[in-house]
C-alpha cells in the first residue's frame, strides 16, 4: 500500500488536487528534527547553525534485505544515486540547487529514497524549522513563508502530523503545537515526538501524560543521538536511559525510544493509506472522468480546409440568427442572465428617452420669454407689405434656431444606439466563435469596423435630416393646420388681457402678470405690454404657427430614427455582418484564410495540453490503485 501511495506521489497526483496520506514532520528550529529522522532512516542529514531543511524533503525508507543500502535523490526530473557517506553532502547541494545557495527557502519538494536493511517502511515528508526571526540572508518574512508552507502539508484531513518538540520547552507555547491545533483541534492525527529527554527531565513525565495541548495520537520520548555515537550505540545509551534514569523510567514503556515511534508510526501510516485509498480510488475515478467529459466538450480539431469551412459557415449563420432574435424579434432566452437584455425593450428605452427630451426641451422653450423672440425676428423682418400676415422668412429663422437648438439630441442618440448594438454584437460573436481564436480576432475586427461605418452613415443621415428641416418648413399632415387653429383660438382673449392690464391697470411695461395660454400653460407677459396690437397679433401667430408645426417636425424626427434604425440593424443581421466577416478573413489586407481558422486559441491550447497530461496521469494513478487494491483483495483471500 505504501508503494501504491508513493507511486502517485511520484506521478504527482496531488497537482490534480487528489490528497494522500502523508505523515508531515514539523517543529520549531531546533527542537531535534534531524535527529529523530536520522535515527529512524539510520542515516545522516545535514547539520549547523538556522535552517537545515530548506525545501520539503520527502524521505522514502524502505526495508532492504541486502545488507548494502541504496540512497538516491530525487529533484527536478533527475535521479542522483547516493551513499551514507556523502548523503549529507548530496542533500546541501541539491537543496542549493532548488532554492538557491543562500538562505532561503523554496516549495519545490526533495526526495530522498533510503532502502536499507532495518529501516522502517515509512513515508514522511520533512519541512523546514520554524523560526521568527531571519538571519542573514534570509528574507525578512521568512517566518510567514514556512507557516504557509507547514500549513499547506498539514491542512488536508489525510495528513497525519509529526510535531517534534523539545523536552525544555513549555508545550502549549510552541508555534509548531500552535499551528498543529489549528488545523486538527481534537488531535485525532497528530503524534508529539518529545526530544533531549537526558537534558530536561524534570517533569516531562506530567508533561506527556497530562496531555494539555490535545495529541490525540500520543507521545513518545526519544534521547537524541549526540556527537560521534553510531546509531547502535545512540540506541543502547536510550534503553539504558529509559530503564535507570530515576525520573525518566518511570514513563510507560510504549512512550519511549526510536522503535516504539518507528511501530507507531508504521501503524498509524498503513491504518491512514487503508482508510484513505477507497477514497482516493473514487477521487480519481471521478476526476478522470470530470476531465474526459471536458476534454469531449472542447471543440473539435479542424484537420481539413472543407471541415474549417463547414465550421465557418455553421458560425455565420448561428450567429446571424441569434443577432436577429435578440435585435429583432425581442427574444433573449438564450442569454438569460444577461442584464443588457432583451435588446429590443432597451432600444425602445433610447428611443422614447429621446423622444422625451426632445418635447421637454420643446416645452421649455414655449413658455421661455413668451413672445419676446418672435417680435424681435418680426421687427428686424418687417418690410413694405400688408399687416397681419405671418413673414416667411421670419418663421424660418425661428425653425432654424430651433432646429440647431436640438441637434445634439438625436446626434446623441445615433452615438447610444450604435455603442450599445457593437457590444450586442460583439458579445454574441465571442460566445460563438470562443473556441476559435483567429476567426474571433477577425470576428472582432469586422464588427468593429462594420459598426463604425453603419455609426457614421447613420450621423450622417441625420445631419442631413436636421439640414433638410432647417432648409425649409413643409408638411401635408393635416394636424398642423388643425392645432394652428384650435392654439388661435385664444388669440384675441390674450391679447385682451395684455393691454387691459397695460391701459386699464396702468401698469408699468416690466410689472409680473402671468396670462395662462391654451396649450402652453402659465406664461410672463408683463414686457409685451408696451407693444402694439397688430404687432402682439403677429408675434402670437407666428408663435402658434411654430409651435403647431414643431410638434410635427419631432413626430417626423422620432419616427424617422425608429424606421432608419429598424432597417440599420436588418441589414446589419442579415447581409453586412457576414460578408464583412467573410472579407475580413479571406481579404487582402488582414485576412488570415481559412487555414488558420484551423488554428485553436492559444488558451484552448493550453487547456487541452493540461487535460491530455492530467487524464495520462490519472490513468496511470487509477491502474497503480487498482493493482494493490487487487493485491489486498489476493492477500486476504
Amino acid at each position: 500500500m505504501l508503494d501504491a501511495i508513493d507511486k502517485l506521489r511520484i506521478l504527482m497526483v496531488m497537482e490534480e488536487g487528489i490528497q494522500l496520506p502523508t505523515i508531515v514532520v514539523v517543529g520549531d528550529q531546533s527542537s531535534g528534527k534531524s535527529s529523530v529522522l536520522e535515527s529512524l532512516a539510520g542515516i545522516s542529514l545535514p547539520r549547523g547553525q538556522g535552517i537545515c531543511t530548506r525545501v520539503p524533503l520527502v524521505m522514502r525508507l524502505q526495508h532492504h534485505s541486502d545488507p548494502q543500502p541504496e540512497l538516491s535523490l530525487e529533484y527536478n526530473g533527475r535521479v542522483e544515486h547516493t551513499d551514507e557517506e556523502n548523503i549529507s553532502e548530496d542533500i546541501v547541494n541539491a537543496t542549493n540547487l532548488i532554492a538557491g545557495d543562500k538562505k532561503g527557502i523554496s516549495d519545490t519538494p526533495l526526495t530522498l529514497l533510503v532502502k536499507k536493511n532495518g529501516v522502517p517502511d515509512l513515508t514522511m515528508v520533512d519541512l523546514p524549522g520554524i523560526t521568527r526571526v531571519p538571519v542573514h540572508g534570509q528574507p525578512e518574512n521568512i517566518y510567514d513563508q514556512i507557516k504557509d508552507m507547514i500549513m499547506k502539508y498539514i491542512k488536508p484531513d489525510e495528513s497525519i502530523i509529526l510535531n517534534v518538540l523539545s523536552a525544555s520547552t513549555d508545550f502549549s507555547t510552541c508555534e509548531s503545537i500552535s499551528m498543529s491545533r489549528s488545523v486538527d483541534k481534537t488531535g485525532e492525527r497528530t503524534l508529539a515526538v518529545v526530544t533531549k529527554v537526558d537534558m530536561a527531565p524534570e517533569g516531562l513525565l506530567e508533561k506527556v501524560t497530562a496531555d494539555d495541548v490535545d495529541i490525540g495520537l500520543g507521545y513518545v520520548c526519544v534521547r537524541n543521538r549526540i556527537r560521534d555515537e553510531t546509531y547502535e550505540e545512540a540506541r543502547a545509551i536510550a534503553d539504558r536511559l529509559f530503564k535507570t534514569h530515576p525520573l525518566l523510567s518511570k514513563i510507560d514503556k510504549s512512550m519511549v525510544g526510536i522503535q516504539v515511534l518507528a511501530d507507531k508510526l508504521v501503524q498509524i501510516q498503513a491504518a491512514s493509506i487503508a482508510r484513505n485509498l477507497p477514497v482516493i480510488v473514487k477521487k480519481i475515478n471521478d476526476k478522470l472522468n470530470s476531465y474526459l467529459t471536458e476534454l469531449n466538450n472542447l471543440p473539435k480539431t479542424l484537420s481539413t480546409v472543407a471541415e474549417a469551412m463547414a465550421t465557418f459557415m455553421q458560425i455565420i449563420e448561428t450567429s446571424k440568427e441569434s443577432l436577429k432574435k435578440i435585435l429583432l424579434m425581442g427574444e433573449f432566452d438564450e442569454f438569460p442572465d444577461d442584464q443588457q437584455m432583451p435588446c429590443t425593450a432597451r432600444l425602445v428605452e433610447m428611443l422614447n428617452q429621446c423622444s422625451y427630451q426632445l418635447h421637454e426641451r420643446n416645452a421649455r422653450d414655449s413658455k421661455s420669454n413668451f413672445l419676446v423672440e418672435e417680435i424681435a425676428i418680426l421687427e428686424k423682418a418687417k418690410g413694405i407689405n400688408l399687416p397681419n400676415f405671418v413673414q416667411r422668412n421670419a418663421f424660418l429663422i425661428i425653425l432654424r434656431g430651433k432646429v440647431k437648438g436640438i441637434s445634439g439630441i438625436p446626434l446623441g442618440f445615433v452615438e447610444k444606439v450604435w455603442n450599445y448594438i457593437e457590444n450586442m454584437v460583439l458579445s454574441v460573436l465571442m460566445r460563438k466563435t470562443e473556441k476559435y481564436y483567429q476567426l474571433q480576432l477577425s470576428a472582432t475586427r469586422a464588427c468593429q469596423n462594420l459598426i463604425q461605418r453603419m455609426k457614421e452613415r447613420s450621423i450622417h443621415w441625420m445631419t442631413e435630416i436636421l439640414e433638410m428641416e432647417k432648409l425649409t418648413d413643409y408638411t401635408c399632415n393635416p394636424e398642423y393646420v388643425s392645432e394652428w387653429h384650435r392654439l388661435m383660438t385664444e388669440q384675441e382673449t390674450f391679447i385682451t388681457k395684455v393691454l387691459r392690464n397695460s391701459h386699464d391697470l396702468g401698469l408699468g411695461p416690466h410689472t409680473e402678470i402671468k396670462i395662462n395660454v391654451e396649450g402652453i400653460g402659465m406664461v410672463e407677459v408683463g414686457d409685451l405690454m408696451k407693444y402694439p396690437h397688430v404687432l402682439l397679433s403677429e408675434a402670437f401667430d407666428l408663435k402658434m404657427r411654430m409651435n403647431a408645426y414643431w410638434n410635427v417636425v419631432l413626430k417626423r424626427l422620432i419616427d424617422s430614427m425608429a424606421l432608419h434604425l429598424q432597417l440599420s440593424i436588418s441589414n446589419l443581421v442579415d447581409k453586412d455582418l457576414g460578408m464583412e466577416i467573410v472579407s475580413e478573413l479571406m481579404g487582402p489586407n488582414h485576412g488570415v484564410g481559412i487555414e488558420r481558422m484551423m488554428e485553436e486559441h492559444p488558451s484552448i491550447a493550453v487547456k487541452r495540453e493540461k487535460l491530455i497530461k492530467s487524464i495520462k496521469k490519472l490513468k496511470e494513478s487509477k491502474e497503480v490503485v487498482c493493482k494493490i487494491m487487487d493485491g489486498i483483495v489476493t492477500f486476504a483471500n
